[in-house]
């Protein structure tokens, strides 16, 4: 159970305060594979993705095994508009036809996915970019005829993502899938975080969002929920308390965490260093799902 905010204490009481509450989760997460899907404000801006890269570095230096999972929406939408190419959404995905799956694969794997590596990398030797194509990692179906090449996940095969985290290195996958005969598929960056942490049984899963989490009104901040358990989301999706795009997010969640999972974080990327405040202090600063949830409503 997540407790409450420490008092603010100053000057160096703060450092000290911070390793001590720090240290027990440190202990408890050493080995432990955290899979990291990064978007939203903090891909985009830079001073936050320069401030996320520090945060998983740091996790993989006291001993956390970090997996990096990423989109790319914006930067691949940004190109199109450069080509003066229109792109159409349905249900939140964007339809994509072979151009625009060409340019998904040219700005993901091509230049996100070398950025973030490089991040990492200015920290040390740490990172290595993949991408759902190698030795056929993320293998995909066309998730909608409506949808074109984009692929819902059908099988992850996890030998990669093994061998690089037993080199002692942080993957950093690029979400391209590919079928059997060779087609690739532009795959939802959410979806398949979700994927990669079921298969390799991750300890958690954690979303940079644009939101502070599950929020019971979405107009009050104060009203985020910190606990939740998948039965509890059942009910607040059957009650309408959770809607629109946040229903195929929470629902992720909860599969999640009924495949085993030990627990999903949604966090405000927004915030500096939020990966960092919601593993290693008590209070956290969003949404944790887990089958031991306090269910204790909002904060």
């Amino acid at each position: 159970m997540r407790g409450d905010p420490v008092s603010s204490p100053s000057g160096p009481e703060v450092a000290v305060e911070v390793l001590l509450q720090a240290l027990p989760y440190i202990e408890r997460f050493r080995g432990a594979v955290v899979v990291v899907k990064f978007g939203g404000n903090a891909m985009v801006r830079p001073e936050l993705a320069q401030e996320f890269a520090r945060d998983v570095v740091l996790m993989h230096r006291i001993g956390m095994r970090p997996v990096v999972v990423h989109g790319g929406g914006p930067q691949i939408g940004d190109w199109l508009v450069r080509m003066g190419k229109e792109t159409a959404f349905i249900d939140g995905r964007r339809v994509t036809d072979a151009e625009t799956l060409e340019v998904a694969q040219m700005v993901l794997m091509g230049k996100v996915n070398a950025d973030i590596v490089t991040a990492l990398n200015t920290h040390g030797p740490v990172a290595l970019g993949l991408a759902g194509t190698d030795a056929r990692m993320l293998v995909a179906e066309p998730h909608d005829p409506e949808l074109g090449y984009v692929g819902a996940i059908t099988e992850v095969n996890p030998e990669l993502i093994e061998r690089t985290l037993a080199m002692d290195l942080i993957p950093v996958i690029a979400t391209i899938g590919v079928d059997r005969a060779g087609q690739t598929y532009n795959i939802n960056a959410d979806d398949a975080a979700t994927a990669v942490a079921v298969r390799l049984g991750a300890d958690k899963l954690v979303f940079l969002s644009d939101v502070p989490g599950l929020l019971e009104d979405v107009d009050r901040p104060e009203t985020l929920v910190t606990e939740v358990t998948p039965a509890r989301i059942e009910e607040l999706i059957g009650d309408g308390t959770i809607s629109g795009g946040m229903v195929p997010k929470m629902a992720g969640c909860a599969r999640a965490v009924a495949a085993g999972v030990g627990s999903v974080h949604i966090v405000d990327g927004r915030i500096p260093h939020v990966l960092l405040l919601e593993l290693l202090t008590d209070a956290g600063v969003g949404t944790m799902v887990s089958t031991t949830a306090a269910d204790g409503g909002a904060s």
